[in-house]
């Protein structure tokens, strides 16, 4: 149980302060932080927890890192499931705190985006569903690579959150033009409900597209890594 209230703490903090950031202050007159804040945003709250939560739980706060840590075997089955679920409701949570903060603005209409991943014409950029698709492998595909090798035994100690909170802002530097970055379940997930509509019906894209690229890194990492 103690895993799992840090995972749930871990994801609410990576929804509320990745989203957060985006959602809140993106694009505030004047000052705004653009995409270059948000990525350092998302980045920094997987650092945050990696360190404050770390050895608790692990600090997956991704239902896709999970799957690829499993593959690995990093990971034991009998964890899988419970840490999905929790992780999906922390974010869950994340996106609800988030929504009352931003509801408190004149004018706030979750449905205008609420840092949703889309394709299509919901895509900040206009990219089709085939770019999405194939950023969000690719992605999730590098993110697991950087966290099974940062945390691997023969990696150098103690660095492993820097290298995967600075590898998650750079897969934000690269995508969110794309599909407004995912490689990420439950973060799509959480602020697709409070989004409402678009969002959840381009939602199994967000779920496919980092569990296969989660899938393949873990296969090969675990290859690469074999004696």
């Amino acid at each position: 149980m103690r895993k799992l209230a840090a995972e749930f703490m871990g994801t609410f903090w990576l929804v509320l302060g990745g989203c957060g950031s985006a959602v809140l202050a993106a694009a505030f007159p004047d000052v705004g932080i653009g995409l270059l804040g948000v990525s350092f945003a998302f980045g920094l709250t997987v650092l945050t927890m990696a360190v404050a939560i770390g050895h608790i739980s692990g600090c997956h706060l991704n239902p896709a890192v999970s799957i690829g840590l499993w593959l690995g075997g990093r990971f034991s089955t009998k964890d899988l499931i419970p840490y999905i679920i929790t992780q999906v409701i922390g974010g869950i949570a994340g996106a609800a705190v988030l929504y009352i903060i931003a509801s408190g603005q004149t004018g706030f209409d979750a449905s205008s985006g609420f840092a949703a991943n889309g394709y299509g014409i919901h895509s900040p950029g206009g990219y089709n569903l085939t770019s999405a698709f194939v950023t969000e492998v690719a992605m999730t595909f590098m993110f697991l690579m950087i966290i099974l090798g940062a945390t691997s035994q023969y990696a150098p100690q103690g660095l492993a959150p820097i290298a995967i909170g600075l590898g998650l802002t750079l897969i934000h530097l690269i995508s969110i033009p794309v599909t407004n970055t995912s490689v990420n379940p439950a973060r799509s997930t959480a602020v697709a409900i409070f989004q409402g509509d678009w969002a959840i019906s381009q939602l199994w894209l967000f779920w496919l597209a980092p569990i296969i690229g989660a899938i393949l890194a873990g296969i090969f990492y675990r290859w690469i890594e074999s004696d």
